[in-house]
């Protein structure tokens, strides 16, 4: 995999004063992602960036593993978890690739926002999927840039050129959600928060 972190290190600080864009939608992915949440559970979220997803989620939750590629995204996020004095989610610098060669064995993974940056979505599902537990659940949110803002295609290349912008997939929802599908899960339910720009929640189940 190419390796991005030291762009998501760049901009971590940014990152982290950057306000929600929507949030109602943001608050639409909670409330439908502590639906299928429980006080058992052993979670894994993937792209955790600085934490803000995590923490909001870790009273639904028995114990959460939250990583990203960037040491300064988690650097910032174990520094919120400090402040808010929240004992069961620990922050980890991880790849994809590092989750896939461990032993643990998870009843949910989540990945918001992330899988349109990622070298490989296929493979990186597939991984997931080895990654839980027999009937696990698979939630994520991933911005479809396909559906509705494909004219910015030219606009990002030139801003990944000039190393303001990471690699970006733009899928639609058929293509995400076949290759959801073909990682070997089953698709139990689908929105689109916020319809504006196509950004899709799914939440699939390991069969």
């Amino acid at each position: 995999m190419k390796r991005n972190d030291t762009f998501w290190d760049s901009v971590a600080d940014k990152y982290a004063r950057k306000p929600i864009g929507n949030e109602a939608a943001y608050a639409q992915t909670l409330d439908r992602t502590r639906a299928y949440l429980s006080t058992d559970q052993n979670v894994l979220e993937i792209g955790c960036g600085t934490g803000t997803t995590a923490l909001k989620l870790a009273s639904n939750i028995g114990q959460l593993t939250a990583t990203d590629i960037s040491r300064r995204m988690i650097e910032i996020a174990q520094g919120k978890t400090k402040d808010q004095a929240i004992r069961n989610v620990t922050f980890a610098k991880k790849t994809i690739d590092d989750i896939a060669t461990g032993t643990e064995r998870y009843d949910v993974v989540l990945g918001f926002n992330i899988l349109h940056l990622l070298d490989e979505p296929e493979d990186a599902i597939a991984s997931l999927h080895k990654s839980l537990k027999p009937g696990g659940l698979f939630i994520s949110k991933t911005p479809c840039l396909g559906e509705k803002l494909s004219y910015l295609k030219p606009l990002i290349w030139v801003m990944q050129k000039l190393g303001k912008a990471p690699h970006v997939h733009f899928l639609n929802f058929a293509r995400l959600e076949d290759m959801i599908r073909a990682a070997g899960f089953e698709v139990i339910e689908t929105g689109t928060y916020p319809t504006s720009t196509g950004s899709r929640f799914i939440v699939a189940k390991r069969v």
